[in-house]
C-alpha cells in the first residue's frame, strides 16, 4: 500500500442499495436509497398506482408499502440520498383494478393470476402472443407536462423543509426491454430515435421543474442494450439496420453525443449522469447456486467490472471492462457526466463467494472512480452478503467505514487489498479479501510512506462466522496476518 501516492476520492454514493427497510438502512449504512425496477416505468404519483408488467400478468396495483412522498422523507431521515425514477412510456396505471390482458376480453389464455382469474399473461394457450388493445385499458396518458408537475410537486414540499429530497432523477428503467416488460402499452421495439426524443422530452420537463436537478439515464439493463437498439435485436445483431441507420455507432456513444448536441444547441442539459444496470450473464452465477464451480465463477466474474485484460466467461465473450469503458464513453461523447451503475448484484447472497463478490465490486468501485451504485434490493439480514456490505460500511456496528480517500495497493491473485484513507492522513481502513476457497493466504502488508501504526483494530467474517468477528485491537506493530479461506478482513488502524 503506497501512502505516498495521492489516491483519489472514494464517491460516498457507490454505497447504495434498492428501496430497503428501514433497519436496512440503519445497519447497513447505506448511503442511498433507489427507487426503481420495472414497476416504476408506470408509476402515477397522483394515486400511487402501478402496473406489475409481465412481471404478474400486467396488473395495476398499489405501489409497494410506501408512496413517493413516503420514500424521499425516509431518505432524508436516514442522511440517504434518493435516485427517484421516473416514467417516460408515456402511460401510467390508471387505478389498481385493471389488468392488461382480461380473460373476459381476450379469451382463455396460458396462465392466469391465481388471485385474479380475469388477469392473463398476454398468452395463447400454445403461447402466442395475444395483441394487445389501446393502452387505456390499463393507463392513462403521462406526457411530460404530467412529470414536470411531479417534479414541481417534489420541489414545492423541498422548498417548505428547506431541503433537497431527490439527488437524481432517473429517465424510466429498463426501457429497451418495453415491448416485452410493457407490451401491452408499447408492443414495439424502442429505436434510437425514440428514446432520444423521449429522453430530451421527459429531461427537459424534469430540468424547468427542478432546474438544479441531476438527471440520469438511460438505466439500461445490460450488455446487448449498450450497443444496439430492440429494433436491431429484432433484425440480429448482424443486420442491425437501426444502429446502421445512425452511422452504425453503438447505442450509448451514439446517445451520448447527440444529448451533448442537444445541449450545446439549446442550453438545456438534460442528462448529468450515464447510469446502466449490469448483472453477471454466466449460467447460474445470478443465482443461489453455491457449488465449488459456480462460487468460483462468481467472484471471477467481477473482474468483468474493472479488468481491460478479462474475457468475460459468459455468452459476451469479450472483454467488458465496465466502469473504464463507461468512462471513455463519456470521456469521448459527453465529457462531464458522472457515471453510475444503477442495478447490480452478483448473486450468492446467502454464501460466501456472494459475499466476496459484492465485496469486490464495492471495492473495485472505489478504485475504478465510480460516481453511484445501488444494490439490488439489499442484502438480506444476517446473510454473508450483508456483512460484506457492512465490512464498508459499518464494520464494527458503530459506523466505522471505509475511508474518502482511496490509495493504491499491490494485489496477490488470491488477495485483493483496498486500502482507504482520511484527509488528515493518519486514519486509514483496509480491506483484505482472500479469494481462495481453501488456503489460508498469509499476508504482510507493507504500509509504503505512512508512518507507524499506532494503534490497530482488525475484524473478520467468513464461512464460519455468523457476523463480523472483532479481533481485538493492540497498540503498534506490524500487519502479518493470516487471513482464513474465502474472508473478508478489515483492519482499522490510527497512525502515528
Amino acid at each position: 500500500m503506497n501512502c505516498r501516492a495521492p489516491g483519489h476520492p472514494i464517491s460516498p454514493y457507490i454505497y447504495g442499495i434498492a428501496y430497503g427497510a428501514p433497519g436496512d438502512m440503519r445497519t447497513l449504512n447505506a448511503t442511498g436509497r433507489r427507487w426503481g425496477g420495472n414497476r416504476a416505468t408506470r408509476y402515477n404519483w397522483q394515486t400511487n398506482a402501478t402496473n406489475t408488467g409481465k412481471d404478474w400478468f400486467f396488473e395495476n396495483v398499489k405501489s409497494g408499502d410506501e408512496s413517493y412522498q413516503q420514500a424521499l422523507a425516509r431518505g432524508h431521515n436516514e442522511h440517504a440520498i434518493s435516485a427517484l425514477t421516473i416514467p417516460m412510456i408515456g402511460w401510467v396505471a390508471k387505478d389498481m383494478t385493471a389488468s392488461g390482458f382480461p380473460v373476459s376480453t381476450y379469451g382463455a389464455q396460458k396462465a392466469t393470476d391465481q388471485y385474479r382469474a380475469d388477469a392473463g399473461n398476454g398468452e395463447r394457450a400454445d403461447g402466442t402472443p395475444i395483441k394487445p388493445n389501446a393502452p387505456t385499458v390499463t393507463s392513462v396518458e403521462a406526457s411530460p407536462e404530467f412529470i414536470k408537475r411531479w417534479v414541481q410537486a417534489i420541489v414545492a414540499n423541498d422548498q417548505k423543509t428547506k431541503s433537497r429530497s431527490v439527488e437524481q432523477y432517473i429517465l424510466d428503467n429498463e426501457p429497451s426491454l418495453w415491448s416485452g416488460n410493457h407490451r401491452d402499452v408499447h408492443p414495439e421495439a424502442l429505436s434510437y430515435d425514440e428514446l432520444l426524443d423521449r429522453s430530451i422530452r421527459y429531461g427537459s420537463a424534469i430540468r424547468a421543474a427542478d432546474p438544479g436537478a441531476l438527471i440520469a439515464g438511460p438505466a439500461e439493463w445490460g450488455w446487448t442494450a449498450y450497443f444496439y437498439s430492440p429494433k436491431d435485436m429484432a433484425s440480429g445483431v448482424i443486420l442491425r439496420p437501426d444502429r446502421r441507420a445512425h452511422g452504425d455507432v453503438p447505442l450509448l456513444p451514439w446517445y451520448l453525443s447527440k444529448l451533448r448536441e442537444h445541449d450545446q444547441a439549446t442550453g438545456v442539459k438534460v442528462l448529468d449522469i450515464l447510469d446502466v444496470h449490469y448483472y453477471p450473464q454466466e449460467q447460474g452465477v445470478y443465482s443461489d447456486k453455491a457449488d465449488a464451480a459456480t462460487a468460483a465463477l462468481r467472484i471471477r466474474s467481477t473482474r468483468s467490472l474493472w479488468d481491460p485484460a478479462y474475457t468475460d466467461e459468459s455468452w459476451i465473450n469479450d472483454k467488458v471492462a465496465l466502469i473504464p469503458r463507461l468512462k471513455a464513453w463519456v470521456a469521448q461523447n459527453y465529457p462531464g457526466l458522472k457515471v453510475s451503475l444503477g442495478e447490480y448484484n452478483f448473486g450468492g447472497e446467502k454464501h460466501i463467494s456472494g459475499a466476496l463478490a459484492l465485496a469486490e465490486a464495492l471495492g473495485r468501485f472505489g478504485t475504478e472512480g465510480l460516481d453511484y451504485a445501488f444494490y439490488w434490493l439489499a442484502p438480506p439480514q444476517d446473510s454473508p452478503a450483508y456483512w460484506a456490505f457492512r465490512a464498508f460500511r459499518n464494520f464494527d456496528g458503530k459506523d466505522g467505514h471505509f475511508l474518502d480517500q482511496s490509495l493504491d495497493t499491490t494485489m496477490d491473485p488470491d488477495v485483493s487489498l483496498f486500502a482507504s484513507r482520511d484527509a488528515a492522513g493518519k486514519h486509514v481502513v483496509l480491506i483484505a479479501l482472500n479469494l481462495n476457497p481453501t488456503m489460508a493466504a498469509k499476508a504482510k502488508i507493507k504500509l509504503d510512506g505512512c508512518g507507524g501504526i499506532s494503534t490497530q483494530q482488525q475484524f473478520s467474517y467468513d464461512a464460519a462466522a455468523p457476523s463480523i468477528v472483532d479481533k481485538g485491537s493492540k497498540a503498534g506493530g506490524t500487519l502479518d496476518q493470516t487471513l482464513p479461506p474465502y474472508s473478508i478482513n478489515v483492519f482499522d488502524l490510527v497512525l502515528k
